[in-house]
């Protein structure tokens, strides 16, 4: 009981290959099975008990919509109302709970996603967001148990970190967890940041009230059972699926709300924040904002770059869960003198890039997310359809007849203010601008001038004077700066991800840095004598 531990290791969770007759890959495929022949009934979950009410939402899968396999139950005023009263009678109990138990509970839960729960998280993440076997596996089996595991680590060193005592006087830190609850808003395109949303406020010692996108509560609803499987008490987690006006209208009202935990697009954590600011007079705290929202996020090319390693990049950075990510590439810049190589390979790569039902693991393309997400996506492709400033290299197709498939597509435009390189998209669209190579500086200053976000980018070149020159211009133009890479793929523990400008708060989610934001904390001077 009276233990002090000064340290709990942190490891990456490895990545396995699902190669063709592996135990992994049979697991997965079974239950994938599974769960397309079954069908779920998903309740709310409030202080640990299920609640169903008489509106419904469709749990379906993007790639083939009309297939449903469960439906969730939609919270109304009452059951919100309901979930943040429960957050707040486990709050006591649960902040008083032994840090070391609480942090007990989320590496059971790590352990559990990375062994006997990973086929599911994997199995759910692929049927309800459409994501590959190796999208999936990134992120709901490694990425969502680095969080776990990360998490717990930081926090030991937060709790550790004592203040000087000086000559008859004892200093202490005491890290409470915030006053009141936490409200938690997940985005479909992650399962690994649903997780994170809720699960990162809690292990600090936090209550809950949690709302998950719409489109991929069956997903968020797997991480629940995980977290009650792995001893996580009643009440420290609300589970409220629903209309996001309806449950927001309800919490930012509230007096006892403490913070805010988004991932979403930057017109909704605007609009948050607003409600907060026309609420503050009613707050008990300022509530702590944490968001990462939207991104333009961009790859420069010098003409010293390596070419293969660039070509790579891109596709990868733009294609990749049909760039859907929050870091996804959508805009280049590259040097004249290399384009025609780079076309060349690009052009080449891309056409080698098969899209369709995630089941076939030779896919390296699923369906973007839903039926708006697809018509937003189109109107872009068929605008530079209907445009004398730019063309489409490779793909522009896009078909909805059995899902939301969209081809990646590559687009030339001779415009840098090209509407397709200022607007975030959101979907496998990428937009290129060649500029001449004495432009270089010149381009740089644009990148930073040309886009009101500020989450990822990526510099490729081999000069070094160069690389130099891209890191001091593009100083504020991204949270996660990348050198001879794409600008994606973070790493939890080595690449704390977050964005500043319209990007977010920059919190770095998976760091010490978020983690602080969940705690309030508290200075005690004892004189020892008087």
């Amino acid at each position: 009981m009276n233990s002090i531990i000064t340290k709990i290791n942190f490891k990456n969770e490895p990545v396995l290959n699902y190669n063709l007759g592996s135990p992994e890959r049979d697991e997965l495929t079974s239950e994938i099975y599974n769960m397309k022949n079954s069908f779920v009934d998903i309740p709310l979950i409030v202080g640990g008990k299920e609640i169903r009410t008489e509106k419904k939402g469709k749990c379906i899968l993007p790639h083939d919509k009309n297939k449903v396999i469960g439906e969730y139950h939609i919270a109304s005023k009452k059951e919100v109302s309901m979930a943040i009263e429960e957050a707040l009678k486990a709050k006591q109990e649960w902040e008083e709970m032994p840090w070391q138990s609480r942090v007990a509970i989320f590496l059971r839960a790590a352990d559990l996603a990375a062994g006997p729960w990973r086929a599911k998280l994997n199995a759910a993440t692929m049927l309800t967001q459409s994501k590959t076997y190796k999208q999936a596996e990134i992120d709901s089996a490694c990425e969502l148990v680095d969080f776990l595991r990360y998490n717990a680590h930081c926090l030991q060193q937060i709790y550790s970190q004592q203040p000087i005592s000086s000559a008859k006087v004892w200093n202490r830190t005491v890290y409470r967890p915030l006053e009141g609850f936490v409200f938690a808003v997940s985005p479909f395109n992650f399962t690994a940041i649903a997780s994170n949303l809720s699960g990162a406020p809690a292990i600090a010692g936090n209550t809950i009230v949690w709302k998950p996108a719409s489109n991929t509560v069956y997903s968020a609803y797997v991480i629940y059972q995980l977290y009650k499987e792995a001893g996580l008490p009643d009440g420290v987690i609300n589970f409220i699926p629903g209309k996001a006006n309806e449950i927001s209208n309800t919490v930012l009202s509230h007096s006892d709300l403490s913070g805010i935990h988004f991932t979403g697009s930057t017109e909704v954590f605007q609009n948050l924040w607003a409600s907060v600011g026309e609420n503050i007079c009613n707050y008990k705290t300022f509530p702590r904002l944490v968001g990462e929202t939207g991104g333009k996020n961009f790859v420069v090319a010098h003409n010293s770059a390596n070419i293969n390693s660039l070509c790579r990049g891109l596709i990868e950075g733009a294609f990749e869960y049909q760039g859907q990510k929050c870091s996804a590439a959508s805009r280049a810049y590259i040097a004249k003198s290399i384009w025609p190589t780079v076309k060349e390979k690009l052009l080449e790569k891309a056409s080698k890039l098969r899209v369709g039902d995630i089941e076939d693991f030779e896919n390296f393309m699923g369906a973007v997310i839903d039926q708006s997400s697809f018509d937003n996506i189109i109107s872009y492709i068929e605008y530079v359809k209907n445009s004398e400033d730019a063309e489409i290299l490779h793909g522009g197709n896009y078909d909805d007849t059995v899902g939301y498939f969209v081809e990646p597509t590559i687009i030339l435009t001779s415009n840098h203010n090209f509407k397709t390189m200022k607007e975030e998209i959101f979907g496998p669209v990428l937009t290129i601008y060649i500029y001449q190579d004495e432009d270089y500086l010149e381009i740089l200053n644009l990148v930073d001038k040309n886009s009101e976000y500020g989450l990822t980018g990526s510099i490729y070149a081999r000069d070094r004077y160069a690389i130099v020159q891209a890191e001091k211009a593009l100083m504020h133009t991204a949270g996660n700066f990348y050198i001879n890479d794409r600008p994606t793929g973070a790493v939890v523990g080595q690449q704390p991800f977050g964005g500043s400008r319209l990007s977010g708060t920059n919190d770095k989610a998976g760091s010490v840095i978020n983690l602080m934001r969940w705690i309030s904390p508290r200075v005690i001077k004892e004189t020892l004598s008087n």
